[in-house]
């Protein structure tokens, strides 16, 4: 090879040690070539499943449809709304036949450690269990951080088991605003056991409490200091407290934590008329205590059920779903306010600039978006 032709990083002390063949490309006898110039490839565009399509699919159980059919109610997009709402109005005679539980606890408790190994003793009993994993969003992606499936590997694979994770789309309380839909169809799907985990932020987990029959509240030993910082709210909406990891050394801790909480429970307002609040303890890892949970929720159903309180607190919580979605709503409307719209980046602007009070400028955006139905 010629000098020129030589790389610089080649080491002209050993040449023999480099050496480059350059052949030009052959064309083969008989072989046509073909260019082609301008091509643009699109991707293949996936037909969207009608409704019928999305209710047969669910109300047989394939988890295929049954997955498409919470990505449509979960969509922001006007034009899926109407559709999703169909949806539901088809599936809505067939669900409610579940039991509903929500789980929440302090960071570090271990929910999704428990609510796998809890979900694979249900599955064991050859019971359906479907798990929606509230996801913290992110802040700049506005994509789940944590990935609640990832970390219930094991569950994930059973048959008898569904985990949709979602993100909490900032949600105040850590839960998303379509888990009621996604609910609801996962029932009209068959599944015996709903369970809900929560991000347990600590803040208005009453909107979770609003949409399940029994909420459990996760907590870890050292229940000298976790008690002060616990807030009383919280605890008052647990219709049981787990002292989770009670295994190895942490089991005589996990004991006086439970009689601790017990002791605190003892004084509060219970959150379900008629049913005594308690703590108990339990351990993913050695699967000791989980039968227990699930006898408690059992008896808790039975004794719902048969003295009315069961089926009035769904009522309730129907009633209570209307009022959030009106809040939506509005919400909704006011910020897609084309005057609104128009009005809100100069008001903003104003307002931190110290020209205007943020009432002034939040009576401007109402006034403005009032005057529009006074008009008509």
């Amino acid at each position: 090879m010629s000098e020129d032709m030589k790389p610089e990083w080649n080491d002209p002390n050993e040449p023999e040690k480099f050496s480059t063949v350059i052949k030009k490309g052959q064309e083969q006898e008989g072989q046509s070539v073909v260019i082609e110039k301008n091509i643009v490839y699109r991707k293949r565009q996936t037909k969207e499943p009608s409704v019928e399509e999305l209710v047969d699919g669910v109300l047989s159980g394939n988890r295929g449809q049954l997955a498409r059919a919470i990505t449509l109610i979960e969509s922001n997009a006007e034009q899926h709304f109407y559709k999703a709402q169909e949806l539901l109005q088809k599936l809505l005679s067939h669900s409610g036949k579940s039991i509903r539980i929500g789980i929440t606890g302090v960071p570090g408790a271990g929910k999704s450690t428990f609510i796998e190994a809890f979900g694979t003793y249900l599955c064991d009993l050859g019971l359906r269990v479907a798990v929606l994993a509230i996801d913290p969003s992110s802040s700049l992606s506005g994509g789940s951080i944590l990935g609640d499936k990832t970390r219930m590997e094991q569950l994930s694979r059973n048959p008898r088991a569904f985990i949709r994770p979602s993100p909490t789309a900032g949600k105040l309380g850590g839960v998303h605003r379509k888990t009621r839909e996604a609910m609801l169809i996962c029932e009209a799907a068959g599944f015996d056991v709903i369970l809900i985990e929560t991000v347990g932020v600590g803040q208005s987990e009453v909107i979770i409490r609003d949409m399940v029959d029994f909420f459990m509240l996760l907590v870890l030993t050292g229940a000298g200091d976790e008690l002060q910082g616990m807030k009383k709210g919280i605890m008052e909406l647990a219709d049981a407290v787990l002292v989770h990891k009670a295994d190895g050394a942490n089991k005589v801790k996990a004991e006086q934590t439970r009689k601790e909480y017990s002791r605190i429970l003892h004084f509060l307002q219970p959150a379900t008329k008629g049913w005594a609040s308690k703590a108990y303890t339990c351990s993913s890892l050695t699967g000791e205590g989980i039968k227990e949970v699930w006898e408690v929720i059992k008896d808790f159903e039975e004794k719902g059920k048969s003295r009315g309180v069961f089926a009035e607190r769904r009522k309730g919580q129907q009633r209570d779903w209307i009022y959030s979605l009106i809040t939506d709503q509005l919400h909704y409307s006011f910020f897609h306010h084309p005057e609104v719209k128009l009005q809100l980046p100069q008001l903003e602007n104003e307002v931190m600039a110290g020209e205007k009070t943020a009432a002034t400028a939040v009576e401007i955006l109402f006034n403005a978006f009032l005057s529009s139905f006074s008009e008509k």
